[in-house]
């Protein structure tokens, strides 16, 4: 009999990356939300609703969050696909890692944001028969995303059942 301690190997780390271009892109949204933050925060201190000194910190909390936040995304954000699932790693704070059986597989989508499509970059969602949601692989290369929506779609296909 196994441990309770002991690591089960289907809640393993998945193997793969997502494309280090990812990390410009989501250093380039978290530039974008925070200069809209940024410009309420000057905005609200020009008007004299607030003192000039909170839209300072605000500018400085948003660039540490653009420099930090796309790094340590990049770290915990992972993916990998077997002959028999496919599973995701993700989170900040608290991480999620998720398994879908090839048999669970309902639908694979692949979408490209306009910032993603600067990038290269595309998501690609894999909605299952789960109450809790679809999976979702973002900042993968576009052309590996392609192959693994036609991989997934191919290996989900070729399993007995109807997905529910």
């Amino acid at each position: 009999m196994e441990s309770l301690t002991d690591p089960s190997p289907a809640l393993r780390e998945p193997a793969e990356r997502v494309s280090p271009r990812a990390r410009s892109m989501w250093r380039l949204g978290a530039a974008l939300e925070g200069a809209f933050v940024v410009g309420v925060a000057v905005v609200t201190a020009v008007v004299g609703w607030t003192p000039w000194w909170l839209a300072v910190i605000v500018g400085v909390l948003v660039v540490a969050w653009a420099a930090v936040v796309p790094q340590w995304r990049y770290l915990v954000h992972r993916w990998e696909v077997t002959e028999t699932a496919v599973y995701t790693q993700t989170g900040w704070w608290a991480r999620e890692r998720r398994i879908a059986p090839m048999s669970r597989i309902q639908t694979v989508d692949l979408s490209e944001s306009a910032v993603s499509r600067l990038f290269r970059l595309a998501t690609v969602t894999v909605t299952t028969a789960s109450a809790a949601g679809a999976l979702s692989i973002a900042g993968l290369d576009a052309t590996r995303a392609r192959e693994l929506v036609a991989e997934l779609t191919t290996r989900a296909d070729a399993v007995d059942g109807d997905a529910t």
